[in-house]
């Protein structure tokens, strides 16, 4: 059986308890070795085998799956984050349905909740933005077309860039040519949730230069939208006493 495993947002104790319990269990363990923290495989069994999918093909991943199989064995493939925003999941499943090999998929908690709660920020906030577009810039990745950054800032929602902190100059640019102010906060977040966490506010216009001066070259999010600065917002309905919900009466 294949677990596909979300390690959480960096730190160790942020992974689910069913994905600490499939470690524990694990006979073999595929982890993105580059982005998953590392502490996390002081969960696993003794004896238990462990890769580093950072420096391996698609194919011998999936070769030391079968060969787990072929064993009896129970493999976890952990990933950063949850595995649904850019894991490269759905590529491996396929595989494993054409070799009619089992697996399910353990949920984690994104680094993108991480960062939030490293600002202590609300990401949709009543009257400022109610949606947040998930995104990164194109590098030697591209990006459809119809994705461009610069479309999406037309919408001026809460915005957050992964896989983006190495290519910031053209990330401002794209952002105010689409919509943004030059002026609009903006925030740098380093490694969520990881013992060396770090957090910079800045503004779409001095994104690259407060990445310079600060070091930040990769893993980090980037933050857009007027939620980071959290000022001009109205309070929720929901525990407003002059509304009424499906558990309350209107007190005012």
């Amino acid at each position: 059986m294949i677990h596909f495993v979300g390690a959480g947002s960096g730190a160790a104790d942020l992974i689910t308890l069913r994905g600490k319990n499939y470690l524990e269990e694990a006979d073999v363990i595929i982890y993105a070795g580059s982005l998953v923290n590392p502490a996390l495989l002081d969960y696993r069994k003794e004896g238990c085998t462990v890769y580093d999918s950072a420096k391996m093909t698609l194919e011998e991943v999936i070769e030391a799956m079968e060969k787990a199989e072929e064993k009896g064995l129970m493999t976890v493939r952990l990933h950063t984050g949850d595995p649904s925003i850019y894991g490269a999941i759905r590529e491996q499943m396929d595989i494993l349905d054409e070799k009619n090999i089992e697996y399910d998929y353990c949920p984690g908690v994104s680094s993108f909740c991480g960062a939030a709660a490293a600002l202590n920020l609300e990401y949709t906030l009543p009257d400022v933005s109610q949606s947040i577009i998930i995104t990164r810039q194109a590098g030697r990745t591209p990006m459809p077309e119809k994705e461009s950054i610069r479309s999406f800032a037309s919408h001026h929602a809460t915005m957050v860039l992964f896989l983006s902190s190495g290519l910031l100059e053209e990330t401002s640019k794209d952002l105010i040519e689409g919509g943004y102010s030059a002026d609009t906060p903006a925030a740098i977040v380093y490694r969520a949730t990881w013992p060396d966490e770090r957090k910079y506010i800045c503004t779409v216009g001095t994104l690259a230069q407060c990445a310079k001066d600060n070091n930040v070259t990769r893993m980090a999010l980037i933050i857009v939208g007027d939620v980071v600065t959290h000022t001009n917002y109205r309070r929720s309905d929901l525990y407003n006493p002059a509304f009424t919900t499906g558990y309350r009466e209107a007190t005012k």
